[in-house]
């Protein structure tokens, strides 16, 4: 009987043959083309250099001119920001439910959500132990004045005995539980991305074990979806530029030149541990895949300017998949997975510097985090990160659940908010590079019934079938037809 019901599921899952997402990736090109990472690199300087003039350390205009004047000027920043957040949810709920659509091997699936998942979680905890290592190391704290800046915020620091010691696995079954969402829309409303996922993973699985027929209107629907997001976060990609420009003005000009000085170790930090973990992508992919540093390199830098340009990983999915496929040999059934799954819940660029956040405010307010506290951070973060939407500004939510967590003062984010827009820009670029490594490790590990030419040719016989039809989603039936 499971010999007749797992032959049933695979048949249907091969029924359904929704579009790639890889196919909506030609607007994102042209922003490519256009060098929109270059326009927002000049936007950037611009900014620090207007709100250097704008602020307390030239003292050219009065302090209240200053701040209104930086709030118009960051109002395409917040345009922008809210256009991205207001896509990314619809975006990757779409996406995943398609991704599991198109996926034709229910034994591949199944091996590729497990060790998928598994390496998410192994990366980011990697990604946070990189990080507090570091910081440990460099002790970025020490070079900014902690005592003016406690007077400047009026915190003091303390340490929260109780929340410290909070025991963690004494509510672990009720939090398990909790993990299915029993109300998806407020889910999506207060952006719980991991409870969104596991939706949207249990609505695309029941999708494909559902008969062609009933499967296909919501299928369709979600394709409509994902064109809508696209042509939103493309006008979005617009802004980019001025949003970079604007929010870089404001803040500059309310921290003044000093204070940026004194972050420079600070950033430098992150950077280098950013650095530190794509060299373990390179290494991942050179012992997995055989490819050299320098052909991964060329092969996936347009997707990793652009996802710096946007700082959203979700709103580069297109081009991250079509890159995967075909300049990395991945196979479509795979991308198309791991790439939405690795958009929501791969942030290991996120958690990197969610460490070295925590440590540097712990290190200007002089509080000691030890052993236990250090792991408490990992344990916060990793949960954290892999429940965050793929949206620009999310690492600084996420850093006031993890400060509180060791009781280091949720304050002190203002003093790193001045230079979160450049960090925040870089560890994307980690996050996304981190999909497309993992991408083509499931895709060495796990691989399919068919090559890689294989997919790919199904897929563009699909494609052309789709320009003369019409249809989004097609079935075996119209396939054999046409063929």
């Amino acid at each position: 009987m499971a010999l007749i019901n797992n032959t049933v599921i695979k048949t249907t899952i091969g029924v359904l043959h929704p579009r790639s997402l890889k196919y909506l990736s030609d607007s994102l090109q042209i922003l490519i083309h256009g060098r929109l990472w270059l326009q927002v690199m000049v936007g950037m300087v611009l900014g620090i250099m207007v709100g250097i003039l704008m602020g307390p350390s030239m003292g050219l205009i009065s302090p209240s001119t200053a701040a209104t004047a930086s709030d118009w000027l960051a109002l395409p920043g917040r345009l922008f920001l809210a256009l991205i957040q207001m896509m990314v949810i619809p975006l990757v709920f779409a996406s995943i439910i398609r991704g599991l659509a198109a996926t034709e091997d229910l034994e591949q699936l199944k091996k590729i959500g497990l060790r998928v998942v598994l390496f998410f979680i192994f990366t980011t905890a990697l990604a946070i132990i990189i990080g507090l290592s570091l910081a440990n190391l460099i002790q970025p704290g020490q070079y900014v004045d902690s005592q003016a800046l406690q007077a400047t915020l009026s915190v003091m620091p303390s340490v929260d005995a109780t929340t410290a010691q909070d025991p963690i696995f004494s509510d672990l079954p009720r939090k398990i539980v909790t993990l299915l969402p029993s109300n998806p829309l407020s889910s999506m409303v207060e952006s719980n991305m991991l409870q969104v996922v596991i939706f949207a993973m249990v609505i695309g699985v029941a999708l494909v074990m559902m008969s062609p027929l009933q499967a296909k209107p919501l299928l369709d629907l979600m394709g409509s979806l994902q064109e809508v997001c696209m042509t939103v976060v493309r006008w979005a990609m617009l802004l980019a530029p001025f949003a970079v420009f604007g929010l870089l003005v404001q803040l500059t000009a309310k921290l003044g030149l000093e204070a940026l000085l004194g972050m420079a170790v600070y950033v430098g930090t992150v950077l280098l541990g950013l650095l530190m973990m794509f060299g373990f992508y390179l290494l991942v992919i050179g012992l997995t895949a055989r490819m050299s540093p320098k052909t991964f390199i060329s092969s996936v830098k347009d997707v990793l300017l652009l996802a710096f340009s946007t700082s959203s990983s979700a709103a580069v999915m297109p081009l991250s998949i079509k890159v995967a496929e075909e300049k990395l040999g991945v196979r479509p059934s795979v991308s198309q997975f791991v790439i939405p799954l690795g958009a929501t819940i791969n942030m290991n660029g996120t958690a990197l510097y969610q460490g070295v956040a925590a440590m540097f405010l712990a290190q200007v307010f002089g509080i000691e985090v030890g052993l236990g506290g250090m792991a408490l951070i990992v344990i916060t973060a990793v949960g954290a990160s892999i429940g965050s939407p793929a949206t620009p500004g999310v690492g600084i939510v996420i850093l006031a659940m993890v400060l509180n967590t060791v009781g280091i003062p949720a304050a002190g984010i203002a003093l790193i908010m001045g230079v979160d827009r450049i960090l925040d820009m870089s560890r994307t670029a980690i996050n996304v590079s981190g999909d497309l490594v993992t991408a083509k490790l499931m895709d060495s590990w796990v691989g399919s019934s068919l090559s890689h030419h294989e997919e790919q040719l199904a897929e563009q016989r699909q494609e052309q079938i789709r320009q003369q039809t019409g249809e989004d989603v097609l079935t075996n039936h119209v396939v054999k037809e046409e063929a």
